[in-house]
């Protein structure tokens, strides 16, 4: 569908012979609704039974124009809904969840530019730090941010976020 909204603005102009002249001025502005092929604009939800279902109003990932947007995952075992403890093993937890989703999409870590990582404490920002940093290509780390907040859903200790791009 091809959709054209064109605008006349008529006005009169004295030229630089000192002459009234009537001046049509245009505005075209036309909008293309492209092949789905090229330029999808849709939205689609990502859902996988490897990473633990969301726990509210929320889908476990949004594919839009190629962008992955993950939402937070917290350190809930898919296997058991279980969550795991100690820092350790919620980071590598949580990393497991979000591969599954990138995997569901068909992507890697290598496709994430940007994650956001949420702790309880900043007292565990070098252990989270070398797990996250093992499950990344050095040559292609995201942007990232890490905060530490006062409380995360059920009470534990590291929440991460991230955003992806096919290739």
């Amino acid at each position: 569908m091809t959709i054209v909204n064109i605008n006349f603005i008529f006005a009169t102009k004295i030229n630089s012979n000192g002459i009234a002249v009537d001046e049509i001025l245009q505005q075209i502005v036309i909008a293309y609704e492209i092949g789905k092929n090229k330029y999808p604009l849709m939205k689609q939800v990502i859902n996988t039974v490897n990473a633990p279902a969301a726990i509210g109003p929320y889908s476990q990932a949004n594919l839009a124009n190629g962008i992955l947007y993950i939402s937070g995952q917290i350190p809930v075992d898919p296997a058991t809904g279980k969550l795991v403890e100690g820092i350790e093993k919620e980071t590598h937890q949580v990393m497991k969840n979000l591969e599954a989703i990138l995997t569901e999409a068909g992507m890697t870590f290598k496709n994430v530019v940007k994650a956001t990582i949420f702790l309880k404490s900043m007292d565990d920002f070098a252990v989270m730090n070398d797990i996250y940093a093992s499950y990344l290509d050095a040559d292609s780390y995201p942007a990232r941010e890490t905060v530490q907040v006062s409380c995360l859903p059920k009470n534990v200790d590291i929440e991460i976020s991230m955003i992806a791009h096919q290739d």
